[in-house]
């Protein structure tokens, strides 16, 4: 028998002891929910339930295998045939037994998302929908299919918040694509993961026997991150609570961050009201980070709208103010980030146990490029590193043919770049650029494209339009204005019909742009980014032969969950965190407040929010920057007395 007293807090033992029921456990950051769950399960079974009657629900089919390992570690009885995974396994499961009853065979293909965009593709092409250089792309379709279905949203409503106007997509356009899509799913026995759900919720709710069976089945079910469930979810959730009512919900609130994918915040805000009589719980004792940083997290969340009202209390001594740090430029706050990591490191704190988060991974670039340079090594896992995305290697394909015109594979990026010019074509052309003489020379003499098929000539005419763009009379271009002259002369359009994000790939061009201001030339600002791009490799190498000793980069999304000695948030700024897209939502400004709680509460021990007090930037024109409201808001409460949340760093230039 486990020692519940010993091993458990008070919070946690009301929740592993709450009798049957609907139960909602609203679980602070760092409370050990886990825990409690894990404990919960196990008591249940000490007590006699059977543990093929318990579902545990989680959002990572990790999370289920770690939590039944850690139950199966508490009890003496065979838990091998609990329930637990993700709700697309608990669907699968269910619909492999009972597909047939939806017009479905049984052995059902499940498209990945690869398979599903491609049929979303076909069904387009279908509909005459395909083939037009102003016509929507299939993944932004998918995407509001898939969101659409998630929330049950009106397509008006879903192609203003998934689309943008040179997607050319309407809601009747979006209505008639997801009907032949279903139509073609249904023809070949297929299920996208948006089915899995959609599919066993229509089970349930058209078949009473199944409805009844698997009431019966589950005696107890328990939820994790309840707050990250979509309306599909939650009503999958009822459908099979309805016999008994023993369900158990944990969440927060507070970290509600995921609507984006169809998460509905309402679900844990409305579950009291969904099951009247519920029990609430809160779990407050926070095990992770220090009392300053904590006051600091109360402080943030206490400006959210919410009925559960929490106050996490730390079991830590008492330890460093969190630092706000102001700095002068992009660039300066990268230095900052950088050396402040080395003095930590130098101090004794391991790499691993430090990260830098920021709402978006373009607000990432400068501090790669500081971080690489210094050979600090990090892991990147809000995308790839600057230096390989594919926008910034065509940008310096340009300046390589420039810099060195006998360079092949730069020639070869960019005519394969445009439609029409293919790998055997590629090939013809550079045969007839490398001929005697520059072939940069070549392209842009008044001869060449008279001498190419037609059908080479208007793709090659693009071509030269591009390098036209920068290559000055006489001399070497500056680096930072031939990148944006690449971008004028063409490259910008042809973002825009190559990649679903062209605004944030934009940006990050005008940040290298910035950092290639500092040097004189292009020879000298490219070879400096091949030694970034080799040194980055080296530095993976050597992490990795240290126990991944390195930093962590990454977005608050990606961090929820996890926690870290040294979190430095960056970018806290009015149009960045917030981001200016959400600034005209009510809602979208309420899930960014609860994304910066997310971000302060993986600190552990030190926390800094940093912030370029000016950024030249041309996609947001604006200089100087503001703080974000989420560190202004710190502010008023306190204002006339000595005892801010945070310490004020100010660093010399």
């Amino acid at each position: 028998m486990n020692d519940y007293e010993k091993l458990l807090n008070r919070e946690q033992r009301a929740v592993v002891f709450a009798g049957d029921g609907p139960i909602l456990v609203i679980a602070g950051a760092g409370s050990g929910k886990t825990r409690a769950l894990t404990f919960r399960v196990a008591r249940l079974v000490e007590e006699g339930a059977d543990p093929e009657r318990i579902l545990l629900a989680t959002f990572t089919n990790k999370a289920a295998r770690d939590m039944l390992s850690r139950v199966q570690e508490r009890v003496p009885r065979d838990c091998s045939r609990l329930w637990g995974g993700t709700f697309h396994h608990l669907a699968n499961r269910v619909l492999r037994s009972w597909a047939h009853r939806i017009g479905y065979d049984r052995s059902f293909t499940i498209l990945d998302e690869e398979d599903s965009r491609h049929l979303v593709h076909r069904s387009m092409a279908d509909l005459g929908m395909t083939g037009r250089k102003d016509g929507p792309r299939d993944r932004t379709v998918r995407d509001c299919i898939s969101y659409a279905r998630n929330t049950g949203e009106p397509f008006s409503r879903v192609v203003r918040l998934r689309a943008s106007r040179r997607d050319g997509l309407s809601p009747e356009m979006l209505e008639s694509v997801m009907a032949r899509y279903e139509a073609r799913k249904k023809e070949g026995n297929a299920m996208d993961f948006d089915d899995l759900l959609v599919n066993l919720r229509e089970l349930l709710l058209s078949d009473p026997e199944v409805r009844e069976h698997y009431g019966e089945k589950f005696l107890h079910i328990l939820v994790d991150e309840y707050q990250d469930t979509n309306t599909v979810q939650a009503e999958i959730l009822d459908l099979l609570a309805l016999k008994h009512g023993n369900l158990l919900v944990v969440g927060d609130d507070s970290q509600s961050i995921y609507s984006f994918r169809g998460a509905d915040h309402e679900n844990i805000l409305r579950f009291p009201r969904r099951y009247p009589g519920a029990k609430v719980f809160k779990l407050e004792t926070n095990y992770r980070s220090t009392p300053e940083i904590l006051h600091m997290a109360n402080l943030c969340i206490t400006c959210a709208d919410g009925p559960f009202r929490k106050e996490l209390r730390s079991i830590k001594e008492r330890g460093l103010k969190p630092a706000y740090v102001p700095l002068r430029n992009p660039f300066q706050q990268a230095l900052f980030i950088a050396q402040r990591i080395e003095e930590l490191a130098g101090e004794g704190v391991p790499l691993r146990d430090m990260a830098v988060l920021y709402r978006a991974h373009h607000l990432s670039t400068e501090l790669q490029m500081e971080m690489t340079k210094r050979g600090i090594p990090f892991e990147l896992r809000s995308g790839i590193r600057f230096v390989e995305q594919a926008h910034v290697r065509d940008v310096t394909a340009c300046l390589r043919v420039f810099d060195n015109p006998m360079d092949e594979a730069a020639w070869r990026r960019i005519l394969l770049m445009q439609r029409g010019i293919g790998a055997a074509t590629a090939d013809k052309i550079w045969r007839s650029l490398s001929g005697p003489g520059n072939p940069l020379e070549t392209l842009l003499g008044p001869d060449f494209l008279q001498n190419v098929r037609k059908s080479a000539a208007e793709p090659l005419a693009v071509v030269r339009r591009l390098l036209e763009s920068f290559v000055p009379g006489s001399g070497s271009p500056d680096p930072e204005k031939a990148i944006l002259s690449i971008l004028d002369g063409g490259y910008r359009a042809y973002m825009k019909e190559a990649f679903s994000d062209p605004e944030a790939r934009e940006e990050d061009l005008v940040r290298l742009a910035r950092f290639a201001g500092r040097f004189s030339g292009v020879s000298d600002f490219l070879g400096e980014l091949a030694l970034m791009g080799g040194q980055g490799e080296e530095n993976d190498r050597i992490a990795a032969g240290a126990a991944a000793e390195r930093v962590i980069l990454g977005t608050v999304h990606q961090a929820k969950g996890l926690e870290w000695a040294v979190v430095f948030v960056a970018w806290c700024t009015e149009g960045m965190f917030p981001l200016y897209r959400a600034l005209a939502d009510p809602r979208g400004i309420e899930e960014e407040r609860r994304l910066f709680y997310v971000a302060v509460t993986r600190a552990k021990d030190q926390l800094y929010l940093c912030h370029p007090v000016t950024d030249a930037s041309r996609a947001f024109r604006r200089s100087p920057l503001e703080p974000s409201r989420f560190v202004r808001e710190l502010v008023p409460a306190f204002r006339g007395e000595e005892d801010l949340p945070f310490e004020e760093w100010y660093v010399e230039e």
